[in-house]
């Protein structure tokens, strides 16, 4: 039995992904008359097209393509989920990589950024220290992501033989709990380590749930992560049955991390559309302003195995980055994977 905020879900979609297509048009903007939306902060209605997965989907295909290195750039990018920290750390040690990995070198770089008053992690989502002996919660990070190499989790991550597999290794690891074990797994499977479809698994996360109970008064014994799956699988009924015209992203559809996401952000939403909606604890407003910094988006881009990187190109009339990365980053996408799996060009 759902509520009115269903409803919102579906807008919340429609209407961000709008805002996204446009700023990537170039338009100046206002890009929505929703209020909310206008004026405080949400992701795009696709994980992928958020800036900071952005960052961390071209710094997986700009380096090696070993295993090893692959998920050390991953993890020590995520871990801290902020481009400004990952820029200290490449500067650091130039190449991030196995070889050059070197702890007291980017512990001392961050000890640095720390002292100037700078913060070295993103406020997106609380990331728990693990219990490796340090005083500096990012100290005990780096400690992680040592200790998860060198016990062959790179590997065991290659050798997986579905997305639920690549998420329970992950989840295997200190500090490590639901939430974050899947939010990495999705960043993993953006690279060339694995190549798994989206579809095949989700883990709804506190804000999703909390969204869940927002949309439907009783699921009828459904777990979350049934719901999701239900969203995505009626997705062009359901923005057919309210009349929103959803602009995909380049002709994908929304898989269930993005809906996933998409209840969390509705959760949001309704704080101020629905405050009356019950969902899960306590929140009341949102806390984020959104500042607008570029009216105009880079051209983005995804994993070169999604193939839509040649209609993004066509698409979209974003600033273009640099053609070598380009170059570089087809070229990755004809060479065998860590995995075996050779992908399909962009």
């Amino acid at each position: 039995m759902a509520s009115d905020v269903l409803r919102s879900y579906w807008h919340v979609a429609t209407e961000r992904q709008r805002i996204y297509h446009r700023r990537l048009a170039g338009d100046d903007g206002p890009w929505s008359k929703d209020t909310i939306l206008s004026t405080h902060r949400f992701t795009n209605a696709y994980r992928a097209a958020d800036r900071v997965s952005q960052e961390l989907i071209r710094l997986q295909y700009e380096g090696s393509q070993e295993a090893e290195d692959l998920l050390l750039r991953t993890l020590l990018f995520r871990f801290f989920n902020k481009p400004d920290t990952w820029n200290l750390i490449e500067g650091a040690l130039g190449n991030v990589s196995m070889d050059e990995f070197d702890i007291p070198v980017v512990d001392k770089v961050l000890e640095q950024a720390m002292s100037r008053g700078e913060r070295v992690y993103s406020p997106a989502y609380i990331i728990p220290p693990p219990p490796f002996g340090a005083r500096r919660k990012h100290l005990n990070h780096l400690r992680l992501i040592e200790h998860m190499l060198a016990s062959g989790a790179a590997d065991e991550i290659a050798g997986a033989r579905s997305l639920q597999e690549v998420y329970e290794i992950l989840l295997s690891y200190p500090s490590l709990g639901p939430f974050l074990a899947f939010q990495l797994t999705i960043d993993v499977n953006y690279s060339s380590l694995v190549d798994f479809d989206e579809n095949e698994f989700v883990v709804a996360g506190p804000g999703a749930r909390s969204g869940v109970a927002k949309c439907f008064v009783d699921t009828d014994g459904l777990s979350a992560e049934d719901v999701i799956r239900w969203m995505v699988d009626h997705q062009e009924d359901e923005f057919g049955r309210y009349g929103f015209d959803f602009q995909d992203l380049f002709g994908r559809s929304l898989a269930l991390i993005d809906c996933q996401n998409l209840f969390c952000e509705t959760d949001k939403y309704a704080r101020v559309a629905h405050p009356d909606a019950s969902g899960v604890g306590a929140r009341t407003r949102i806390k984020q302003k959104y500042t607008p910094t570029h009216s105009q988006l880079a051209t983005p881009f995804f994993p070169p195995k999604w193939g839509i990187n040649a209609a993004v190109r066509t698409s979209a009339s974003g600033p273009l980055r640099d053609e070598t990365f380009e170059m570089r980053s087809s070229s990755v996408a004809t060479q065998p994977s860590a995995s075996g799996l050779v992908l399909a060009g962009g």
